[in-house]
């Protein structure tokens, strides 16, 4: 139910293909970049599910971080080239700082990285020199031991006294052109997720390796877009929280096709930070 008065299947919806993690006997392994000879880039092994997505603005007032895992949020940035990493440092971060602080009640929100992704046809995602693609397997960017391992990696001597209190990871994803069409993120509501459903995967980089959730289908999942999604508004995405009294941990998402886009709308662009939000104990 999302709300006294509307229940899902009453929304607005698309049936679209969604990736979620196969059947695997071992553990799921992603590098980032090549290989040593005769490694695959990815042992994972994944299935497609056709999926009901429902649009989540009839019902974004009623939707939140601590219950659904997400949130949609308008926000208008001052920043004025996203592709500039240094004005996206500059501007962007503490925008996004005063925004998380205020939706959350933060103490302290901290942007550890951004990344901007231009969808190209054809092109694998980490091609060298090449933008980075929309993500396209049902994943969370962190699990309940990598979460605090940000904490660690980025905030060094304050990490101990940080991780007594509750810690967020929490995402902030907006379009860098809109209305988007092309390749839109889905979201699934947390509280449609069970434990089972998220497998730890490893994503191999060059100097450490990263811990992500896959996750496998279960039918009683739950998903979001929101429709033609403007530069004005923003999606938060919980990927970790320390807090395990029933709120909201893992958000699951992906980017997908969808069947009603129109043959000449142009490619996806967006702009995802991450963030880690603090709460003393």
């Amino acid at each position: 139910m999302i709300s006294q008065a509307r229940t899902i299947e009453e929304l607005p919806h698309i049936e679209a293909q969604l990736h979620y993690l196969g059947v695997m006997a071992e553990r799921p392994r992603t590098y980032t970049y090549d290989p040593p000879a005769g490694v695959a880039r990815s042992n994972a092994a994944y299935e497609t599910r056709t999926v009901p997505i429902y649009s989540a603005r009839p019902v974004a007032s009623e939707i939140s971080l601590d219950r659904q895992g997400f949130a949609v949020h308008r926000h208008r940035s001052a920043v004025h080239d996203f592709y500039d990493d240094d004005e996206v440092r500059e501007v962007y971060y503490p925008e996004a700082q005063r925004v998380l602080t205020e939706l959350t009640g933060a103490d302290r929100v901290f942007v550890f990285d951004h990344t901007q992704r231009r969808r190209m046809n054809g092109v694998v995602d980490r091609a060298p020199g090449t933008p980075r693609q929309p993500a396209t397997r049902v994943h969370v960017d962190h699990t309940a031991t990598s979460g605090p391992q940000r904490v660690r990696d980025f905030l060094g001597a304050d990490a101990d006294e940080l991780l007594r209190g509750r810690v967020q990871v929490i995402n902030l994803w907006r379009p860098i052109r809109g209305p988007v069409h092309d390749a839109p993120l889905a979201v699934c509501d947390a509280l449609s997720v069970a434990s089972g459903d998220l497998v730890a995967s490893d994503l191999v980089y060059p100097d450490r390796v990263g811990e992500i959730y896959a996750v496998t289908y279960n039918p009683a999942h739950r998903w979001f877009y929101v429709p033609e999604m403007r530069e004005d508004e923003t999606l938060l995405l919980k990927c970790y929280d320390s807090a395990a009294d029933g709120r909201a941990r893992f958000a699951p998402h992906t980017a997908f096709d969808d069947p009603t886009t129109p043959a000449d709308a142009p490619p996806r662009e967006s702009i995802e930070l991450r963030t880690l939000v603090f709460h003393s104990a």
